[in-house]
């Protein structure tokens, strides 16, 4: 299998209200789109473009958002924002807060960002990735004629690992997860829980290419993957609690 990786080069910048779909089917006309492409796509301007954005200067900050602002020495009114957006504290500390967004995303920060964007605004993550992901396949497929995936990533820190690495969010047009349980190894022996999260190796792979530091790369085109086609939710990989060891 040979896999390809190239951005969409000098993506416009996108602002709050923009229809990011119109958007990406003009940009992706420019190249050699072809079926079976993955599209990933940074969700920094999936939440622009749904105006999932937060001026921090019309932010009141409750009591508890004032509390952990003077714990952790931060913008209560950034974690106002945190708040707002989580379902759940997991982990807190005087210096990182742990969260458990609306979605069942676990990370720090509820997904928060404040890169890519100018001022005291800080971002979100959309509402629901999924639906953004199918909404985009839809109108690559009835536009360009091509048989695309669709993946939203996010970058989040690792449990007992140094360092973030590009997730999938939401999906569209693949399978979630491979499971390859019951298949044999090298030598013989039966896999009995083995399944490999392939929209996570994607998203990541992307990232390389995407980079962090600024917003010049956000649709990353990822070519040669075998895959299933599916409209399953990237809720699937979500771990459930009972089966949390590190809750």
């Amino acid at each position: 299998m040979k896999i390809t990786i190239f951005p969409l080069r000098n993506f416009p910048l996108i602002n709050p209200g923009d229809s990011l779909v119109e958007i990406i089917v003009e940009e992706l006309r420019k190249i050699d789109l072809q079926n079976r492409d993955i599209i990933v796509i940074a969700h920094t301007i999936v939440s622009k473009s749904e105006n999932k954005v937060y001026d921090l200067n019309l932010i009141t900050p409750s009591p508890f958002a004032l509390q952990i602002g003077r714990m952790q020495g931060k913008d209560p009114r950034k974690i106002e924002v945190i708040l707002r957006e989580s379902s759940e504290i997991i982990r807190m500390n005087e210096k990182v807060l742990i969260t458990a967004t609306h979605h069942g995303f676990i990370c720090a920060n509820s997904g928060i960002d404040k890169s890519n964007t100018p001022g005291d605004t800080v971002i979100s993550l959309p509402d629901d990735p999924d639906f953004s992901a199918r909404q985009i396949r839809d109108e690559i497929q009835e536009k360009l004629q091509k048989n695309v995936a669709v993946i939203i990533s996010d970058t989040f820190g690792r449990p007992l690992r140094v360092g973030t690495v590009n997730f999938a969010i939401g999906l569209a047009g693949i399978n979630s997860i491979e499971d390859i349980r019951g298949k044999k190894d090298l030598f013989g022996y039966e896999l009995r829980s083995t399944i490999i999260a392939r929209v996570d190796e994607v998203a990541a792979a992307a990232g390389m290419v995407m980079g962090q530091a600024d917003e010049g790369t956000p649709v990353i085109i990822v070519r040669g993957v075998v895959y299933s086609i599916n409209d399953n939710s990237a809720r699937e990989l979500i771990r459930e609690p009972e089966n949390d060891v590190f809750r």
